[in-house]
């Protein structure tokens, strides 16, 4: 009697290409593999052998039905320090679905923006503490004393910041003339980035103060104040490359919101402002008094901060 020998047939799911395709997609297919199969142009420059990185793709959602990385993947991965969220599409199976993917080079012209750079801060949200900080009667001072001493001066202002906002896991986003805008959580958690931010502020406050007590008083018969606000939330983080440096650069809504926090400071005669969602974030915080509230231009909702610094003088 002939034997006939019978297979089982392979399972098939569905892969979202966002605004592109929706494609289906074999058990232990490559989504490279699919996605060419189905037309679309997925750049795959080592064909599709882990080398190149051309065909990485962004997983939007159901990432728990894809497999897990192999060592080629883990090996390009770590060399490109690439999220959970970034994948190989050349050595990425499905195994259920729905799955939401989104090719991150679309064209030539993304090559060079993609190829060789590392993925850690790829367009994605994350929540961070954010920190705006201005030194204030600063144009006085600088209208009034010689350019290299405003620019020595704001130099040693400028230490004091970035000291204490690196000795506290912090990191400088932007300065802009006497000003800056500072991040906190780029790494741990939230919370510690919440305790990082409040004892840096405490820190340069205290710093500022010996340093208009032992030097600006001394030599040049004046005092600079600074004031601080915190705020905290999701944002959009990113980098982008500017004179040919890799610079991060964080944007969104929180961020305005602490902008005008700071901006507060000088109203409320209080030099360090934390909104409301920082004090949540600090475990056993008791301030003793009410919250002050707060209604700032291009912020909807209503603002609480609580005073933790002093008054100007």
């Amino acid at each position: 009697m002939e034997a006939f020998e019978t297979t089982m047939p392979k399972q098939v799911f569905q892969v979202d290409f966002l605004k592109e395709k929706e494609i289906t997609i074999q058990d232990g297919q490559s989504i490279l593999s699919a996605s060419l199969e189905s037309g679309i142009p997925h750049y795959h420059e080592c064909g599709g052998n882990a080398r190149c990185s051309t065909c990485r793709i962004l997983v939007v959602e159901g990432s728990e039905h894809l497999c897990e990385r192999n060592e080629k993947e883990i090996a390009l991965g770590k060399r490109l320090h690439m999220p959970d969220e970034i994948r190989l599409a050349c050595q990425t199976t499905v195994n259920g679905g729905p799955v939401k993917v989104r090719r991150i080079i679309r064209d030539k012209s993304d090559i060079k923006l993609c190829v060789g750079q590392h993925d850690d801060h790829v367009g994605r949200e994350k929540a961070l503490v954010l920190m705006f900080l201005d030194i204030r009667n600063f144009t006085p001072f600088s209208g009034s004393h010689l350019p290299f001493d405003v620019i020595h001066v704001l130099k040693k202002m400028f230490f004091i910041f970035q000291f204490n906002i690196d000795k506290h896991g912090g990191k400088i986003i932007d300065t802009a003339g006497d000003g800056l805008y500072a991040v906190f959580g780029i790494s741990g958690t939230l919370q510690e980035a919440a305790h990082g931010a409040v004892a840096a502020s405490e820190n340069i406050l205290h710093d500022v103060k010996e340093l208009n007590k032992n030097y600006l008083a001394v030599y040049f018969s004046c005092s600079l104040e600074i004031g601080i606000g915190l705020h905290a939330g999701k944002v959009i983080i990113g980098n982008l490359t500017v004179d040919k440096k890799n610079r991060l650069t964080v944007m969104g809504y929180p961020v305005n919101v602490a902008s005008r926090i700071q901006s507060a400071t000088r109203k409320l005669n209080n030099n360090f402002l934390i909104s409301e969602k920082v004090t949540r974030l600090l475990p056993g915080f008791v301030p003793g008094f009410p919250p002050q509230v707060i209604h700032a231009k291009g912020v909807d909702e209503e603002i609480k901060v609580y005073g933790l610094g002093s008054t100007f003088e």
